[in-house]
């Protein structure tokens, strides 16, 4: 393949991992008025092999109330979109949240 040519399965990959990020972007901590996404809750989004979506994930503290509901949710938000065909995810405690993990534009909604 020449340099100028890109490979379409990484744009097929890309276009869907921009799908993906957009429906994280409609998941929230309903104790905190920012995506989980600008939150810095997701570790890793990873497109793999028949468009199986692998997701790491934290929550802000162990003790967190929607720590039941909301992984399910963003499991469930992510299988929906198009052409994924399945979604696995990994809630992990390891390296553990703290602010510094937000987005710029989520420490300006938060004022930080």
């Amino acid at each position: 393949m020449s340099e100028m040519q890109s490979d379409p399965n990484t744009t097929e990959n890309g276009n869907l991992k921009q799908a993906v990020i957009a429906a994280l972007k409609s998941c929230y901590d309903p104790e905190i008025p920012v995506d989980i996404y600008e939150l810095g809750l997701i570790y890793e989004v990873d497109i793999r092999p028949e468009n199986v979506v692998y997701l790491k994930m934290t929550l802000t503290s162990p003790m967190c109330p929607v720590a039941e509901i909301l992984p399910v949710e963003v499991q469930e938000k992510v299988a929906a979109v198009p052409d994924v065909t399945k979604c696995e995810l990994d809630l992990v405690w390891d390296p553990p949240w703290d602010m510094e993990m937000m987005s710029e534009a989520a420490k300006l909604e938060l004022n930080f």
